[in-house]
């Protein structure tokens, strides 16, 4: 379980494909204390650490998770955004995340609005569904408040000055795509909708 505060960001330094379908990612990080196993989110992405390299480490990406995440498009010297995994104790200072990406968003529009770096984003379905004005979002890692619906599909989020300086997304452009996870809530309260309505229909 994550948080979507963004602890570091890191930078490829590795990619090796895998017979198979799978991929090999080594990641640039300040971390001290990694250990093997431990979950590391690699932009909102829940990742188990497979090997520790000197000043980083190695995470094995499935076929699965290639399907559903940009990873296969990474290149060596892409930054990432880094979040170790939330320890029973810790402030919770952004909302619960599980690092389970829903899918890839497509950014539609960029604007300064004051202070701000205001981001419109072409979501799955999946996430549009369960996205509501004030919620959470997670956008690459970055826990995030939805500012709003300008049309279906489509979920409107606000970058202050601060977000930008310690994350990937103060140098997102229109075009660029973002993984995304939606509202842990919001995807329990659905699940829990779907059921009800399937039991209704089979009575």
């Amino acid at each position: 379980m994550f948080t979507g505060l963004v602890s570091a960001v890191g930078r490829i330094v590795g990619v090796r494909q895998i017979p198979g379908g799978g991929l090999d990612l080594e990641v640039a990080a300040p971390f001290r204390g990694l250990a093997l196993g431990e979950s590391v989110a690699v932009d909102g992405a829940c990742l188990t650490v497979a090997r520790k390299c000197r000043g980083g480490f190695a995470v094995r990406i499935v076929a699965t998770s290639l399907a559903r995440t940009e990873f296969g498009r990474r290149r060596v010297g892409d930054s990432v955004n880094l979040e170790r995994a939330l320890r029973a104790g810790d402030r919770l200072g952004g909302h619960l995340v599980q690092g389970h990406v829903d899918g890839v968003a497509r950014v539609t529009r960029v604007q300064t609005v004051g202070d701000a770096m205001v981001v419109d984003l072409a979501v799955p379905l999946s996430v549009a569904r369960i996205s509501v004005p004030l919620g959470s979002i997670t956008v690459a890692g970055v826990s995030l408040s939805v500012n709003a619906i300008p049309r279906a599909g489509v979920v409107q989020v606000a970058l202050i000055p601060t977000t930008r300086a310690k994350t990937t997304l103060g140098r997102i452009r229109r075009g660029d795509r973002v993984h995304v996870e939606g509202d842990v809530i919001g995807r329990y309260l659905a699940g829990l909708l779907a059921q009800r309505r399937r039991g209704s229909a089979k009575s």
